[in-house]
């Protein structure tokens, strides 16, 4: 993983549409989840570092690579996605099964779902707007939004705990 600088963790605006804002804030919990995996070798990364929990901060990684394709890609713009670190018969396989794909391959694979999640959030006129997966209850693009901002928040906060168990490093 490279350095702080090259991640580019950009404060939201204070002002601006909501799609913006909403699209301003997931960055920025993007790029504080890469933050917290930052100059973090292999090894590090797959630590289980709490006690307490399975967790580690390249399973957080996978996890939300796939949650990103679920919900951008599957819910909003109504394609396949299907999910690439779990599945039936590994259904905690994004925390587990680690070693089944090169950490880089990780990286890229999270890069491209944040990419065309962006991609999609683009299609949309406006955040009122309701997915494109068939469905009677399906969502709109506000709610998603939302939900991305809360289910990176959460984890977040793991990823703070981990890396401080890891290595030290605290804050932001």
């Amino acid at each position: 993983m490279t350095g702080h600088a090259e991640i580019g963790r950009v404060d939201p605006s204070r002002r601006g549409g909501e799609l913006e804002l909403l699209s301003e804030f997931l960055d920025y919990h993007r790029a504080t989840l890469q933050m917290k995996c930052a100059d973090l070798d292999e090894e590090q990364l797959k630590r289980r570092a709490v006690p307490t929990t399975g967790l580690t901060l390249l399973g957080l990684v996978r996890h939300l690579t796939d949650v990103e394709r679920a919900w951008f890609i599957r819910t909003l713009d109504g394609r396949p996605a299907p999910p690439q670190y779990f599945s039936a018969e590994d259904p905690d396989g994004e925390f587990d099964t680690l070693g089944s794909h090169p950490v880089e391959e990780v990286w890229r694979r999270y890069h491209a779902a944040v990419n065309e999640a962006r991609t999609v959030v683009a299609s949309f006129p406006a955040a009122e707007e309701p997915a494109r997966s068939a469905g009677a209850d399906q969502p709109n693009v506000r709610w998603v939004l939302l939900h991305m901002i809360e289910e990176y928040a959460r984890h977040n906060g793991h990823a703070d705990l981990l890396r401080q168990a890891i290595d030290g490093e605290a804050g932001e």
